[in-house]
């Protein structure tokens, strides 16, 4: 079943090209080393990212979580872990919005991982790929490689 979403392509980006947009960023890791997703999609196609979206107008921040990691991943959420935020001035300066993703990693999930079509794969990275947004690289190796390494 499709989702149905509250605002036209048209009006989403009128909004967000006014105001900050909040986001979640999913984090999930194993022994293999961080999930990424290559976006199929625009913006930012064809760069590699931490799946996320947008959060609706009063969601719980975890149901957003849970929300997005079903349709992106085909995952059931079933526990989290808030880990900080990461704001994102390339998008700014770029013409794109002005987004900041407050970034949860999943601790507990049930289902087998599966990117929708918004991505043409995904994979697991002990090193980050160069095709990825600067500010979720440094976000990264601040929270999850340098405090929380996978190596």
């Amino acid at each position: 079943m499709a989702e149905k979403h509250p605002l036209s392509e048209r009006e989403f980006w009128e909004i967000y090209r006014k105001v900050p947009r909040l986001t979640v960023e999913i984090i999930i890791r194993s022994d293999q080393g961080v999930l990424l997703t290559l976006r199929d999609i625009e913006p930012c196609i064809d760069m590699w990212h931490l799946p996320g979206g947008t959060v609706r107008f009063a969601e719980h921040l975890t149901d957003a979580v849970k929300r997005i990691a079903k349709r992106e991943l085909s995952i059931d959420v079933l526990g989290t872990k808030l880990l900080g935020y990461i704001e994102y001035p390339s998008h700014y300066e770029n013409g794109l919005d002005s987004p900041v993703g407050i970034a949860f990693e999943v601790t507990k999930y049930q289902g087998t991982i599966k990117q929708n079509k918004e991505a043409k794969k995904y994979g697991w990275f002990k090193d980050l790929p160069k095709e990825m947004h600067q500010e979720q690289k440094d976000f990264l190796a601040k929270t999850v490689f340098i405090d929380n390494p996978l190596n």
